[in-house]
């Protein structure tokens, strides 16, 4: 849940940051009660006091990779003045040695790709990355992950409480089934992705801006996900508390083969000081290294197969040092362009905050309403996959 798109063309990016509820109410679900609690200033979402913990994501920047895609020119419709300028991939159109029949020299046309579609500029950053071979149990690469965002107490976070849970589930098959027809070769691995520490307006009890999740909302989306084979996040919005301090209170849930963690650098603001929602916030590779080697322990203690790690990521400074953060075989990083926006912004941010920065895998957010809101289409998956590195992490808010 983030975001306001920040990007490093000021005079582009206009995409304000989602305004966080400031009241976390309880919605009413048919096997549970109301539950009360302050929200969060969430991207995206304007406030109301009666929106449950606001979480809303427009980034712009995230990882993971997957299947190639064949160029296409660039022919999007108009982006604002002095927008991303898009990607020409000239190697193609270098004059051929050889002689036509007339003698004169052939030249193969020359090629357009958008913004973060180019692979001459992806291989230049580094593109593939060289990670540590996949251990027994991994799902990336060999998968793609295609995940539903949010917290059931909330209709204004995400896809994964804005529909009654039934449908919300068929939404999410049939989402998975769009990847997979997109791109056979990598078979679907449907996600919910629950925000179980919510990033709040308020200092609360604790004086942390931020509400952790009881643990019967995180036990029912447990079930929820084991109920059609998919996999849960436990995605953590620090507020003012610290990862060191909130991470452990989850190995109950973490210990599970299937469950895998997401951190969101927006809402960890203990450095700045200020109110989430009011300052986008950042994460060293020195927490991210804390994090990947707090799951690394828990798979060596409980046997599990690797967990996959997401790191939220839509601005240049939501992630200092990238260049430190370790790979481990235990832990699979995709760092996760949050963005929201028109699609030429989504591509423009893809390129300057995932591909510029290699990590491990990339993903790729998508909006169902921010996206959308000023008459733009959503990404289908074919366009997503002209990306390149292709990403392996899909997520829906």
């Amino acid at each position: 849940m983030k975001h306001l798109y920040s990007n490093h063309r000021p005079a582009l990016l206009l995409i304000a940051l989602l305004a966080m509820p400031l009241a976390l109410m309880g919605c009413k679900d048919k096997k549970a009660s109301a539950t009360t609690v302050s929200t969060t200033v969430q991207q995206g979402q304007p406030s109301s006091a009666q929106a449950a913990p606001a979480a809303a994501t427009p980034a712009a920047t995230t990882p993971a990779t997957a299947t190639p895609a064949a160029p296409v020119a660039a022919t999007e419709a108009a982006a604002p003045a002095g927008a991303a300028k898009f990607d020409a991939h000239s190697s193609a159109g270098k004059k051929g040695k050889g002689k036509g029949a007339k003698g004169t020299e052939a030249a193969a046309p020359k090629v357009n790709y958008r913004a973060g579609e180019d692979p001459d500029f992806a291989a230049k950053k580094g593109w593939p990355v060289k990670y540590p071979a996949p251990l027994p149990g991994s799902i990336l690469p060999q998968k793609r992950i295609v995940a539903y965002y949010g917290n059931p107490l909330s209709k204004r976070m995400g896809a994964l409480g804005e529909y009654q849970k039934d449908d919300m589930l068929q939404r999410l098959k049939r989402e998975a089934a769009k990847w997979q027809a997109a791109d056979p070769s990598h078979p679907v691995q449907p996600a919910l992705h629950l925000i179980a520490v919510v990033a709040q307006g308020e200092p609360g009890k604790a004086g942390l801006y931020r509400m952790v999740m009881p643990d019967k909302i995180i036990n029912d989306v447990y079930s929820w996900a084991r109920s059609i084979n998919a996999i849960m996040f436990i995605d953590i919005q620090t507020g003012h508390d610290n990862i060191r301090n909130v991470l452990p209170r989850f190995e109950w849930i973490l210990k599970n083969p299937d469950v895998h963690l997401g951190i969101d650098p927006e809402f960890n603001l203990i450095k700045s000081g200020k109110k989430p929602g009011t300052k986008i916030g950042t994460y060293d590779a020195a927490d991210i290294n804390y994090a990947s080697n707090y799951l690394k322990d828990l798979v060596k203690k409980y046997n599990l197969p690797p967990k996959v790690f997401i790191v939220h990521r839509f601005t240049r400074n939501g992630v200092t040092n990238a260049k430190n953060i370790q790979l481990r075989p235990e832990v699979q990083i995709v760092m996760n362009m949050d963005g929201w926006g028109a699609p030429w912004l989504k591509r423009d941010s893809y390129k300057d905050y995932v591909v510029a920065e290699p990590v491990e895998f990339t993903g790729f957010k998508l909006f169902y309403h921010n996206d959308t809101k000023k008459g733009d289409p959503l990404l289908t998956p074919k366009e997503v996959l002209m990306l390149n590195p292709k990403p392996l992490y899909i997520q829906y808010q």
